[in-house]
This record gives structure tokens, sequence and C-alpha cells, in this order.
């Protein structure tokens, strides 16, 4: 199913959030649609030190805010440093810092959902002390209940790659809850309603997969914060071993058939580069946990941003979904090459044919 994405942020549309940092992403967008009709983004935006290191040091940056947007630069003497690159630092004891951070940047398109309002002139969403200290990465927001649920993944020295929980009653102001799956459990999508009487979420461990295909997990609770009750659910096709990982992609979408989930699969090409793409899967409405159809790719790189080698990777990454006005089509919104946000408009019934049953 190939569509034309139509691009919608760069990074040079954002202001840096400080002299000494540069924006070179703005990716990965949660998207919701706002009471008033407009659709809302919070946007990863990744910005990375204008100076790595010098003679005698490496340099790092760390929120240090208690509730405020506050940074520090960390610097490291070389001589505790085993490697570098543009993106990291490794230390003599195999642990790392990164040479960039990122927070979340509020953006208000129209109903259409396709231009833009207004871009936050500051972060919206940011590390703070204790909570993602090394960044604030990858949003996926849904309003259920009559408040909006917004999961991230956070960053910390202590907790390494986590995913955190926040709430809001106007996508303005939120309230972290902290962490609700550890290290290293991401794209955590939220229903956007209750299963009888359960939240549900799936969410995407990271492992070996040694005696299994890669998966998507599935995980329940009564207050959002605590989960348990996994289960691990294979999309694949029987005999299908194209597809080094899977995770969730965008918040699951509820169709008169069953849950839709838009997810993201990563193929090790011949040429040893990487592809992300994103396929289409059904679950059962009464019991997501029941797999009923899925799809081959739906979403694959097309454009020029999305076909060049970003660290050896073809990427396009939905993270952000909206229904359009029309009640006939998805917007979804989703990262191009790690550096870019863009918007596919793609119709729901063509999805659905493209489904096929799981045997």
């Amino acid at each position: 199913m190939k569509k034309e994405a139509e691009l919608l942020i760069t990074p040079e549309m954002i202001k840096p959030s400080s002299r000494d940092l540069k924006v070179i992403g703005t990716i990965n967008p949660a998207a919701v649609r706002a009471g008033n009709g407009k659709i809302v983004l919070y946007v990863r935006v990744i910005e990375q030190l204008k100076k790595l290191e010098d003679e005698k040091y490496f340099y790092s940056p760390r929120m240090v805010g208690e509730k405020d947007y506050e940074l520090k630069i960390d610097k490291f003497l070389r001589k505790d440093v085993a490697s570098s690159s543009d993106f990291d630092i490794v230390f003599n004891d195999s642990t790392k810092r990164l040479t960039f951070i990122s927070h979340l940047r509020r953006v208000v398109l129209d109903e259409k959902g396709k231009n833009i309002i207004s871009i936050d002139k500051k972060p919206s969403f940011y590390g703070i002390v204790d909570d993602a200290e090394l960044g604030v990465e990858d949003p996926r927001i849904i309003e259920i209940e009559g408040r909006y649920v917004m999961t991230y993944v956070s960053l910390s020295r202590k907790e390494n790659i986590s995913t955190s929980i926040a709430f809001s009653d106007d996508l303005i102001n939120w309230e972290r809850k902290g962490i609700i799956f550890g290290e290293q459990d991401k794209d955590v999508v939220v229903f956007p309603e209750k299963i009888k009487g359960w939240y549900m979420a799936f969410d995407r461990p990271e492992g070996n997969f040694q005696f299994t295909p890669p998966h998507i997990w599935v995980a329940q609770s009564d207050d959002l914060l605590c989960w348990g009750k996994l289960k691990s659910i294979s999309v694949f096709k029987k005999g299908e071993k194209d597809y080094g990982r899977i995770g969730p992609g965008c918040p699951p979408i509820k169709t008169t058939k069953g849950w839709l989930l838009i997810y993201h699969t990563v193929k090790e090409e011949e040429d040893t580069s990487f592809t992300y793409s994103a396929s289409a899967a059904l679950f059962d409405l009464n019991n997501p946990r029941k797999l009923i159809s899925n799809s081959e790719s739906i979403i694959s790189p097309n454009m020029d941003y999305e076909l060049k080698l970003y660290q050896n990777k073809r990427i396009v990454f939905p993270t952000g979904i909206v229904v359009d006005k029309n009640g006939k089509d998805l917007l979804v919104y989703s990262g191009g090459g790690d550096v870019v946000t863009s918007v596919r408009k793609v119709s729901i019934e063509k999805i659905m044919k493209s489904l096929r049953k799981v045997k």
C-alpha cells in the first residue's frame, strides 16, 4: 500500500532550547484531536551539543531542574573514555552517555491535521532531575474518561531506558506519575477505552528473542499505574522470519471489526542496512489478547528523507494517529529518517482489505 507522505515539521522550524544546543531532529510525535477539533502533536525534538569535546574533556547534557527546564552540561576526562562518536560517549566500564538530549514540543494543527497553527517557542514537556534527566522520547497520547494520558520513554542514569506516564486535562499542563514499565520496555500504547473494566496497553520489552521471533506484549491495569496480566502476542504469519524487531506504533483505533493497531517492523536488507516500515493487525474487541488478522507492510519508506540512510537505516516510524473528520481515513503521523515529522492520509477500508486472517 504505497502512500506518499506530506512533510510537516523539520528541525529548522524549531528554536533550540539552549545556546549550547542545536536541533538535529523533529520526530516521532504523539497525536490527539482536542475538544475544539484541532489536532495537537507532541513532537520529539532532538538537540545535540554544539561542542562535543576538547583537548581535555568530553561533554554530555543532562536535565537538573526540579520542575522547570534547567540544563547542565557534564564533562568527563578523556582518560575515562574508551570511545566516542557524534552520538555517544562510551566509558571504560562500558557504560555510556549521550551527546544529545530530547524534549517534547507542542504543535497545534487545524482540524484537517495538515496545516500548522502554532508551535510552542519553548520546550513543552522535558526531563527533570527525577524523571527523564537524560531526555524524553517518543510519546503517545490518548484521551480516556475525559482526560489525556501520555506515555513516553524516559532516559536516566539509574533507570536507563524506561516508559513513564503523565495525565493532563488541557494538553498543556501534565501531572507526572513516574515509570510504569521498567528497562528496557518501550513503545507503550494505551487503549482509548476500558475493556471489561480494565485499562489495556500494548508494549514492547526488548529481548534476545532466543526461543521465538520478536513479538508484542499486552498488559492490563485498574489504575493506569500498575500493570500486570502480561502476555506476548506474535503478529507474524507462520514461517515468516524477515523481521528482526517489531513494536506498537500508534495507539489502537476501535473499528466495528476489532481493535486496529499499526505497528512498526525492522527488516535487515541484503546490503546489511535496516528498513523501518509499518504493518497492521486487528485484535478482538472484547479480548485484545486475541489476534484476528494482520497485514504485510502498509507504510514503507518512499520519500527522499525516509530513504536516505541514517545510521545505516531507512526509516518511517508511525507514532501518532487520528481519525480524519470524514471518518473514512486515518491521519498517520510519523518520524521520517530520524530527522523530520510527516503525515499520511490512509484509507481505513484499504487497511482492512489488506488484512489476512491468522491461521
